[in-house]
């Protein structure tokens, strides 16, 4: 990850082909539809940023041919030298998670990306053999722990029995697990909403800085002039991620609008 910030800065362009876009985009709603609109944000995004974030769901409401339309944007986004986050939020305990782990982080396999987001509320400690599993293969996950959806907080902010918050306990235990790898900022992060009260959700003093998947940016009213003051000690491993704001911008506009937000972040951060 540190090599792609050095190469091409920490923008994340988000492929969300939801169907407002699409009929934006001038595309149908089905498998081709979401397949030319992916590949297509693909296409505009090398040379100008290094990672990209398909929101799985978009494809699956098509069934088989949206799987088969996401396969190839995957292949497009991993041949051109992209980093990858499949935007997933997987979340199971034992053989089941076992299973998504094989589907999307297997080597050479047809859903392969270099990193998950995974759900965390089956617990933590069941996503172990899953941090392993990536880092074995030098890849990586960002966990659920600090939402940028108004509606997560009452979780998210509710105190376990030891007083920390439910998202610092979420960040605790992917830190310690982080910290058994001796991999310096560690192969697992976080996913933490850049309008998330850090103070609030119990995240304001972390001392060791870990991977952080950060939306809120753009469309959601966050600026990355502030990624430093929003998050602290954790800026060194930010990446902001953006979807609306840049895809709104049509096929047309959406390769200078990548351009143009990418220079803006490695100008900030």
């Amino acid at each position: 990850m540190t090599e792609v910030f050095a190469a091409s800065g920490r923008l994340c362009v988000g492929i969300d082909p939801h169907e407002g876009l699409l009929a934006e985009w001038g595309l149908p709603a089905s498998g081709s539809g979401v397949r030319d609109f992916g590949l297509r944000v693909v296409e505009a995004t090398v040379g100008s940023a290094g990672i990209v974030k398909p929101q799985v769901a978009f494809f699956e409401r098509f069934g088989s041919a949206g799987f088969i339309a996401l396969e190839e944007v995957l292949g497009a986004a991993r041949s051109a030298g992209l980093l990858v986050i499949g935007d997933v939020k997987r979340g199971e305990i034992g053989s089941s998670m076992a299973g998504y782990a094989g589907a999307w982080l297997e080597e050479g396999g047809p859903l392969e990306v270099d990193a998950l987001t995974l759900n965390p509320y089956l617990g933590v400690e069941d996503l172990a053999d899953t941090f392993a599993a990536a880092a074995r293969v030098g890849k990586g996950a960002f966990v659920l722990a600090a939402t940028s959806n108004p509606a997560g907080a009452s979780v998210q902010r509710a105190r376990t029995p030891d007083g920390r918050s439910v998202s610092r306990r979420v960040l605790d235990d992917v830190a310690a697990w982080n910290a058994t790898t001796g991999d310096g900022i560690g192969p697992i992060g976080v996913v933490i909403g850049a309008t998330v009260d850090l103070a609030a959700a119990g995240l304001d003093d972390v001392e060791r800085p870990l991977p952080v998947l950060a939306p809120g940016f753009g469309h959601q009213g966050a600026h990355t002039g502030r990624t430093r003051e929003i998050y602290g000690n954790l800026s060194e491993g930010v990446i902001v991620s953006e979807s609306r704001s840049l895809l709104s911008s049509g096929p047309a506009g959406i390769a200078h609008a990548i351009s143009e937000r990418a220079a803006e972040v490695r100008g900030t951060l």
